[in-house]
């Protein structure tokens, strides 16, 4: 994974994480990256301080306390997160435990070429893998409005 800085055309600056560094330039150039301030898909990359570590890195003596309930999603993610399932429930249909046979048929030409969500089993995801069909995981957060 990588960590870029990023900028929009507004000139919000936040952070991306990225398989590679190829995953930003694919993203960006099918303008699947937004800010999560404004939500302008008018995204790049600022210039960044590279990390150099002059020392070995050391383990806190304690480690921090984390919330019973779980890590804390910071709100600009999570508000990212719920534009982003928006636009995918408006723009794709639905086709639920199906996805992993649908993907394959839209893949192989056998079925209508349309955006498509739902669930697959890590099983199912290797086999579209293997078939070389391209997906995406999404975190799925609560909707905005419920």
């Amino acid at each position: 994974m990588i960590c870029y800085q990023l900028r929009c055309g507004m000139g919000h600056e936040f952070e991306g994480w990225f398989p590679g560094s190829a995953a930003f330039d694919d993203q960006a150039r099918r303008c699947l990256l937004s800010c999560p301030q404004c939500g302008t898909p008018n995204v790049s990359r600022a210039l960044m301080t590279p990390a150099v570590r002059t020392a070995p890195a050391r383990a806190p003596a304690i480690a921090p306390a984390r919330p019973e309930s779980g890590p804390v999603m910071p709100a600009a993610m999570l508000a990212a997160l719920q534009r982003l399932r928006r636009d995918v429930e408006e723009r794709c249909e639905d086709v639920g435990d199906k996805f992993a046979d649908e993907a394959l048929k839209i893949h192989r030409g056998d079925g209508e070429r349309r955006g498509i969500y739902g669930q697959a089993s890590e099983e199912e995801c290797d086999r579209l893998a293997d078939e070389g069909v391209e997906i995406m995981a999404i975190p799925w957060v609560p909707r905005a409005d419920g």
